[in-house]
């Protein structure tokens, strides 16, 4: 027997990968059967970490009025940021409602062309027709303050992350964790700081803004051909001038979604940082919350969705009108452009000392409320669907949740984690394995083993329902133009609505438990799945599908068997993405009885005792999406890895 043929018959002896799977979950069973409530590891609120935080708590307040970095440094911050918001209001306020739409609609007609100006236009008109116009302008001036803010600061580091691989490298985890940090995690070190108001209201809304600035600025500036910038340094250009001449006009499309994406996280966190006293429709959305008025939140959720597609409308139009204008005339404005220009500004100059003259309030005869009928439906449903609700809620949390939830607290932690990097190894590599399995060691540390295993079949189950609900839609719109057409409406709303709003109709639906808290989890989640599903099934070569049928496939053959493993790697990244989006809404569930890590950080954001335990929950949670994230991506790159492995072989 030769050599060649004694390594091959090693490999017919091996077991089939499938078998190696079967038996690595029967060990694991059997050992959950025998340590089953050993070594489990109890929730005591006096841990350890939790009595530090507050001390560290402790000692700011006690050195808030004598400490030079208070004094000199931090009181200095809010009073610039309080001023530049009240600025802002106040600028706002004083043109009054003509005034602000007509110049809304005279920015969209200049820098966007006239179908984004009335776009424009009858957005801020919808703001008056809500009686919200005093609300929204407020949340328009926050919004506006953190926008400006987060670009001072996020262009110039995203430029630098473009230009400089040690930049983005040291860049990278800090923004890793702004993003999967829970946006109530930011308020309590923010008040902590500058105490509640605009001022905390505004940095906290830029720590929640400032990621996509700078990696979709970092992005663009890497994406510029390589050849265009040893072009111009063959020709002279300096470092400045590479940038100024050949960088930044190349990467201006990127650049330009960097803002749209800066307003629309902003937008959707000014609401949140109602909690902490800021002005605007958060107010409103937060009374609703207490008095359980859907159709009072369904009416500013509505001003926010309007003022969203107002602002994104105006900043992509800008960038492709400018695109188009690049290059004309002395300056890149043509003669005719500078007359537009003019005459826009005459125009909404005439409008704002007009219009406080004629109109300085808006006309109360004009207004109209969805919110009695969005009121009268949820009564409806309540009255005659109350048997569907309470079986769907209840064949969730006995069938899946609750036994989850036992599995993982009843087990070992030690034997959590090593399951936890054996799939990690299994699907992703041993890297990701071990940053997973570091991760959960971690949140047992913090002292919030027992709450976080809680959190994380909270999140399991929201997230199977999430892609569940997410890849069906997805591959129905990516198979049906027309149905693809009805539905992104329905998706650009429920991604720009606030997340707040979604505990409404659950609430009203479910009740006040931990399905609650999922269901709102779903909606906030799906959107983004259906999307990325869609663009995976759509970018599966068309000679590939011809191939298919032309072979006899059928439509469901078809999908199984082509389209979904060639979209294996969108179907992956639709699960991280839905896993994120579901970890956002934990803490906002723990509002609803979510319990668990969740309302920790509830309690420490509202109590003066929890404290530390709450921004320790916060970590947790943190740790829990990096866990997550990690073995979700890591997945697409290691099935690449085994398909290129086995093709070699």
């Amino acid at each position: 027997m030769t050599a060649i043929e004694s390594v091959a018959g090693l490999r017919t002896l091996r077991p089939p990968s499938w078998a190696r799977d079967a038996g690595a979950v029967i060990l694991l069973v059997v050992v959950y059967v025998v340590f089953r409530d050993r070594w489990v590891l109890a929730h005591n609120d006096g841990a350890a970490p939790f009595q530090f935080l507050n001390d560290v708590r402790d000692w700011v307040n006690d050195h808030r009025n004598s400490s030079p970095i208070f004094v000199y440094f931090f009181n200095y911050i809010s009073i610039g940021i309080g001023d530049l918001v009240s600025a802002f209001q106040t600028v706002l306020h004083g043109m009054g409602w003509i005034g602000v739409t007509a110049t809304a609609g005279a920015i969209g007609w200049v820098f966007s062309g006239w179908r984004i100006g009335l776009t424009a236009l009858a957005g801020f008109l919808a703001f008056g027709v809500l009686g919200l116009w005093d609300e929204s302008v407020d949340t328009l001036a926050l919004t506006v303050a953190a926008v400006l803010l987060s670009l001072l600061v996020g262009f110039p580091l995203g430029v630098l992350a473009g230009r400089s691989g040690r930049v983005r490298r040291l860049l990278t985890p800090a923004l890793d964790v702004m993003q999967i940090m829970p946006t109530f995690a930011y308020l309590t070190p923010m008040t902590l700081i500058f105490l509640i108001g605009p001022p905390a209201a505004t940095i906290a809304t830029m720590i929640y803004a400032i990621p996509p600035a700078i990696r979709i600025t970092a992005l663009g500036i890497r994406e510029v051909p390589h050849e265009s910038v040893e072009a111009a340094v063959s020709l002279g250009s300096t470092r400045w001038q590479t940038l100024r001449k050949v960088q930044l006009p190349m990467a201006k499309p990127a650049i330009v979604l960097a803002v749209n994406q800066t307003i629309m996280m902003a937008l959707s966190m000014v609401v949140i940082t109602a909690l902490i006293d800021a002005p605007g429709l958060g107010q409103n959305i937060v009374q609703a919350l207490e008095q359980v008025n859907v159709g009072m939140a369904f009416d500013a959720g509505m001003a926010i969705v309007i003022m969203a597609i107002a602002l994104d409308r105006l900043t992509r139009g800008a960038g492709r009108r400018g695109d188009r204008t690049h290059g004309d005339g002395a300056a890149g404005w043509p003669a005719r452009r500078r007359t537009l220009v003019g005459a826009a500004a005459l125009l909404a100059i005439a409008a704002v000392f007009g219009g406080k003259a004629v109109s300085p309030d808006f006309p109360s005869g004009a207004n109209f409320r969805f919110a009695p009928y969005v009121n009268d439906l949820v009564n409806w449903v309540e009255l005659h669907l109350f048997s569907v609700t309470d079986a769907i809620k209840n064949v969730c949390t006995y069938a899946l949740l609750n036994p989850l939830q036992n599995v993982l607290t009843s087990a070992p932690w030690w034997l959590v984690v090593v399951a936890v990097f054996a799939l990690g190894l299994r699907v992703s590599g041993l890297r990701p394995a071990s940053t997973a399995a570091g991760c959960l060691a971690l949140v047992a540390a913090l002292g919030l083993w027992q709450h976080g295993m809680e959190t994380m079949a909270t999140v399991l189950v929201a997230t199977v329902l999430t892609l569940a609900t997410g890849c069906v839609l997805g591959v129905w719109t990516a198979r049906s133009r027309a149905f693809s057409a009805v539905l992104r409406p329905v998706l650009d709303a429920a991604q720009t609505m606030p997340s707040f709003v979604y505990l409404l109709p659950a609430v009203a639906l479910f009740g006040t438990t931990r399905f609650t808290a999922i269901v709102a989890a779903v909606i906030y989640a799906f959107p983004p799945v259906v999307r990325l599903v869609e663009e995976g099934i759509r970018g599966v070569p068309v000679t590939v599908v011809e191939a298919a049928t032309a072979a006899g496939s059928t439509p469901r053959q078809l999908l199984w068997k082509v389209q979904l493993p060639m979209a294996r790697r969108g179907l992956l990244l639709a699960a991280n993405q839905g896993i994120v989006m579901v970890l956002a809404m934990v803490v906002v569930g723990g509002l609803v009885g979510a319990g668990a890590l969740g309302y920790d950080v509830v309690a420490g954001f509202s109590q003066t005792t929890d404290f530390g335990k709450g921004l320790a929950a916060g970590i947790a949670i943190v740790l829990l999406g990096v866990m997550l994230d990690r073995i979700t991506q890591g997945a697409g790159g290691r099935a690449t890895e085994e398909r290129a492995a086995g093709q070699a072989r």
